[in-house]
């Protein structure tokens, strides 16, 4: 497990922190009860033995990245002190960590201006953008693709903004018709332009949805809280690779270290391109912010209390792994995108398989081929299941069935969801993997097919 490396790491870097508060008093108190504390924490450890092994290969399920050992070491040190990044007064150190941590993401996406903090994951990020959104634009409509994150509608109907969903082509991706259609009406406040949706990883058409703010007025917001970190990577579809040109002509940007970037939960960005937003935050706390001129991070934040060890673990991840186009870090990404493309290239020659569109990033669904959606779902409910018996673990994602070619099912199926097996192939290993985590879903795939119950004893590969 990678927590080997970190602890390595503690073990070397911790010494050199205590060193610096020696010249204090020595504190008087009981000696801490070391065997009722390890007999506490080997309870822990076996129940966190209760989880599947997020950090290994053959775990392609849902978005779970393990963080860099270098983060996990870094966050650890960091709770030695257990900074509070709210005010500078709680994180001094940590604090200014976090100003240049998120600034060089700002310049990944091509601002040297900007606004922007981290925050506890893309939900809050999300939600202070929505915020600076409704006070721009008072009682505005927010509008978000059908594949967008459903808490979109969660976060406008806490701010009390209408919200409407924009419905999407074959591929997933907003309809750009649709769009207009709504934003010719006048109400539209902001635009949610989703790079990666969490299904499927599609890659909503940014430059077309600016092509259409030239026309109607109305802010983009980019939800990369997935897909941002693409931005380093140049052997992208031309679809998606057009739209991570233009990432820099948003309005706001979302992008999570804890997903693509390495980090431990929670971890999450948001980034603004005019700074002057930041009058929206303005507010006085006499008992706060007393200790410096300088900005404390709490006077452009919705959020009070926030761990300053995730600030300090992506700055070290950051200096160890720079977000440049021909760096480690992207060259991971680039990996993880290789790894979904051959997947899905044995997927398309299977012929027990469906596929509805190739991966845009690292993510790809696929369904089960059978007489109906109700028989193909069901199916793969069965092969995600078989597949956890022998170690890799999947993921299941509700898609409409319309994404799929036309004849896939029957035509009284065409308005139906359909369940499919999904991959998050966000690991750089899974390349390597990739024969591995291959011969076992055909293994079970093959397994389950031939079960009488099934009807589908006989087929073959195509």
């Amino acid at each position: 497990m990678p927590e080997d490396t970190a602890l390595r790491l503690l073990a070397g870097a911790l010494p050199h922190l205590q060193a610096s508060f020696r010249h204090l008093p020595a504190q008087a108190g009981p000696a801490p009860a070391i065997d009722a504390m390890a007999a506490v924490l080997g309870l822990v450890a076996e129940r966190m033995a209760d989880n599947y092994p997020y950090f290994h290969p053959l775990y392609a399920g849902q978005m779970l990245k393990p963080p860099h050992p270098l983060a996990h070491a870094a966050y650890a040190l960091a709770m030695a002190i257990n900074p509070n990044n709210h005010a500078l007064d709680g994180g001094r150190a940590s604090s200014r960590m976090e100003v240049e941590a998120v600034r060089e993401i700002a310049r990944m996406f091509g601002w040297t201006d900007h606004l922007g903090h981290l925050t506890s994951g893309g939900t809050f990020a999300n939600l202070e953008a929505l915020w600076i959104a409704g006070q721009l634009a008072p009682g505005k409509r927010i509008v978000a693709s059908e594949q967008a994150h459903y808490t979109h509608g969660r976060i406008s109907a806490v701010l009390g903004l209408p919200f409407t969903s924009v419905s999407t082509d074959p591929a997933g991706r907003m309809d750009v018709t649709a769009l207009e259609s709504l934003v010719r009406k006048g109400d539209v406040g902001t635009v949610v332009v989703t790079l990666g949706t969490t299904a499927t990883g599609a890659v909503d058409p940014l430059h077309k949805v600016l092509a259409l703010r030239r026309a109607y007025p109305f802010r983009v917001h980019l939800d990369a809280a997935y897909g941002g970190y693409f931005t380093l990577v140049s052997t992208l579809g031309e679809e998606a690779a057009r739209a991570f040109a233009c990432v820099a002509q948003a309005d706001s940007i979302v992008v999570d270290p804890h997903k693509h970037g390495l980090q431990p939960y929670g971890c999450g960005c948001i980034l603004f391109r005019d700074p002057a937003v930041g009058r929206f935050y303005k507010h006085d706390s006499p008992y706060t912010y007393f200790t410096s001129d300088e900005l404390h991070l709490g006077e452009i934040s919705l959020e009070c209390s926030r761990a300053g060890a995730a600030a300090v673990a992506l700055w070290a991840t950051q200096r160890l792994l720079p977000l440049i186009s021909d760096g480690e870090f992207a060259n991971g990404l680039r990996s993880s995108r290789e790894a979904a493309m051959l997947l899905h290239e044995k997927i398309c020659a299977d012929g027990r398989f469906l596929s509805p569109f190739p991966p845009e990033l690292d993510i790809l669904v696929w369904a089960v081929r059978a007489g109906t959606v109700a028989a193909s779902s069901r199916l793969a409910q069965e092969i995600f299941t078989a597949a956890a018996r022998v170690d890799l673990h999947l993921a299941l994602a509700q898609l409409p069935s319309r994404f799929f070619p036309s004849g896939s099912w029957p035509e009284q199926d065409q308005q139906s969801s359909v369940t499919c097996l999904r991959s998050v192939l966000m690991k750089p290993e899974h390349l390597d993997w990739l024969d591995a985590i291959w011969g076992r879903l055909s293994q079970v795939t093959g397994e389950v097919l031939a079960m009488p119950s099934t009807g589908h004893a006989g087929v073959t590969v195509a």
